[in-house]
């Protein structure tokens, strides 16, 4: 990323996730700030990138003419507020996933960023990964012929956030883990959800059976998919022996897989499995601000995996199929 417009990225979260998106914008010179409500966060993170522009609250942010566009990286909850007010205050929006809590919050924010003219990308970052684009590439050669089924795993090492225990506020490990996957499928199949039905569980936590009874950190969804192709979708967390991400598409003729296979030297985090991906994520979203088209993943594409997601939950709840 050159630094040759007036381009400035203020990163809203200063988590994990956001401080990668930070480092990446940081090393491209269009770093302009940095915003989280914890004032330690907030200095660490200001020490480490060399940046001198901080904000305790998002607001203050959009009110800055030195920044031009944000990224979000929030609790889920919250990303609907944000959103929405930035594209009023002329922001360009860089969402991570999952996009919100409903389909109904994910329109709000479609549309705000339609009413004002602004880009608004959500971060499925897989869709930038060399693994994923060159499968996808090989699929649209007919390499395999048609699609049958396409089966998407993602295994993560660590225990949940406790914030994460309450559906009601993270929507779930289909909303945290799998709506990569859920983005992957569609992407792959070329097509919609039309039927889900997931079953999940608590494995290894514990501590949260108690107050969150209904939380789940083990999932397994099905799908049948409106051009009658089969989906498979697995998550997991807490697994501990690596981060694991695997996609296998099988189709009339063959079969084509992406992502690392586990064993000796698996990555044991998605920050270094997907460094790359999430590099070319930040450079494309200011491309498509440059060339004023639309982003390679939209608010559209946001949506639909909530969709799946809110799906999927209300199937495990009730135990039935759930039709989109």
């Amino acid at each position: 990323m050159k630094s040759t417009d007036n381009i400035g990225v203020c990163v809203i979260g200063c988590g994990r996730a956001g401080l990668i998106h930070a480092r990446n914008f940081a090393s491209g010179g269009r770093l302009a700030a940095l915003c989280d409500p914890v004032a330690e966060v907030r200095t660490q993170a200001c020490a480490e990138l060399g940046v001198s522009l901080s904000f305790a609250d998002y607001r203050q942010a959009l009110d800055s003419d030195a920044v031009r566009a944000i990224v979000v990286v929030t609790p889920t909850s919250l990303h609907r507020e944000i959103v929405t007010a930035a594209a009023a205050a002329g922001k360009h929006i860089l969402c991570e996933k999952p996009m919100a809590m409903t389909a109904g919050e994910c329109d709000d924010m479609i549309r705000a960023a339609e009413r004002y003219g602004v880009k608004l990308q959500i971060g499925f970052m897989r869709r930038f990964d060399g693994g994923f684009v060159a499968a996808k590439k090989r699929l649209d050669a007919g390499e395999i012929g048609d699609v049958v089924l396409v089966k998407s795993l993602t295994y993560g090492p660590s225990i949940p956030k406790p914030w994460m225990y309450d559906i009601s506020k993270s929507n779930g490990p289909l909303a945290e883990v799998n709506s990569h996957d859920i983005d992957t499928l569609r992407w792959f199949s070329g097509s919609e959800f039309a039927e889900v039905f997931a079953v999940a569980s608590n494995y290894r936590c514990p501590d949260a059976k108690k107050e969150f009874p209904d939380f789940y950190d083990n999932v397994v969804l099905t799908a049948r998919f409106r051009n009658g192709m089969q989906g498979v979708i697995c998550g997991a967390q807490g697994v501990g022996y690596g981060y694991d991400a695997r996609c296998e598409v099988l189709g009339q003729r063959g079969i084509i897989t992406a992502g690392a296979w586990p064993g000796p030297g698996m990555s044991k985090s998605w920050q270094t499995l997907f460094a790359d991906a999430y590099r070319a994520e930040d450079e494309d979203f200011i491309r498509c601000i440059l060339e004023d088209r639309l982003p390679r993943v939209t608010g559209l594409d946001g949506k639909r995996a909530v969709e799946v997601v809110n799906a999927g939950n209300e199937s495990i709840r009730t135990g039935k199929p759930v039709t989109l």
